[in-house]
């Protein structure tokens, strides 16, 4: 059986309360090795760290999603670093911009963003980023705050292909999910295509965007496989393949 790792999820939502310990399981019967929680705001990011001491197999990645940056105070700020220091926290995230909801005011965002992204070199972890009809900002900041020498990951990547250009500049990872399955998506396709397979990490961000033939349905960690066979479709290349090497570059990237 091959071995994967979904590598952003969101297990601690609501949507899977009833059932979470047999999505957990049913994961694991089928070769999941690994699922990175993701927060996106402070008490996702506490459910998180709570998922990862519960379960041997979940890790935790805390943050404030740019919906949220309204909240993100110095004392949020305060409580996500303490959160940070906690075992099995791998990761920032999810951090970034979304232009497309404007949840937040872009200039609240923009300025989240860049604390988060300090905070997350002054404690050495990884970042992973969001970002939503934002590119232009989202590598500006990067390039400001001077993400090049950092584990920077463009999680549920569908920017342009200007952004996955400067972005693979810098050297940052993608994030490929179910987005890149759906019919609609030929840009993106030939995007993750040119990215050398050394650069992508296979995710799913359930409850969300389930890959294809399961579209429409809750997402659950244990359909990352269809996005891997999708994306050894697009490489000329097999499963077993993509499975090793993006679960290779998610333990490098995320030092797990």
């Amino acid at each position: 059986m091959v071995e994967l790792i979904d590598s952003h999820a969101h297990l601690d939502f609501d949507k899977f309360n009833k059932d979470r310990d047999e999505v957990i399981e049913r994961a694991k019967n089928n070769g999941i090795v690994k699922i990175i929680n993701v927060g996106s705001d402070l008490s996702s990011s506490h459910r998180s760290l709570q998922l990862s001491q519960k379960y041997e197999m979940i890790y935790a990645v805390v943050g404030v999603h740019p919906h949220e940056a309204k909240h993100l105070d110095k004392d949020a700020l305060k409580v996500l670093k303490d959160l940070s220091k906690a075992d099995k926290v791998i990761g920032i995230g999810e951090i970034g911009l979304d232009f497309h909801y404007d949840n937040s005011p872009r200039d609240i965002q923009r300025e989240a963003f860049r604390k988060q992204l300090r905070l997350a070199k002054e404690v050495n972890l990884p970042v992973v980023v969001h970002s939503r009809e934002a590119d232009e900002d989202t590598i500006k900041i990067l390039k400001e705050e001077k993400m090049n020498n950092h584990n920077v990951l463009l999680h549920s990547y569908t920017g342009g292909k200007e952004l996955a250009e400067k972005a693979s500049e810098m050297g940052f990872y993608f994030g490929a999910g179910g987005i890149v399955t759906f019919n609609s998506a030929s840009e993106l396709k030939k995007i993750i295509q040119k990215i050398p397979l050394t650069r992508i990490l296979i995710e799913t961000d359930s409850p969300y965007l389930a890959p294809e033939p399961h579209r429409g349905k809750r997402n659950e960690p244990l359909y990352v496989k269809e996005v891997a066979k999708f994306v050894a479709s697009l490489k000329n290349t097999n499963l077993e393949s993509v499975a090793e090497i993006t679960k290779e570059n998610t333990e490098l990237f995320f030092n797990i």
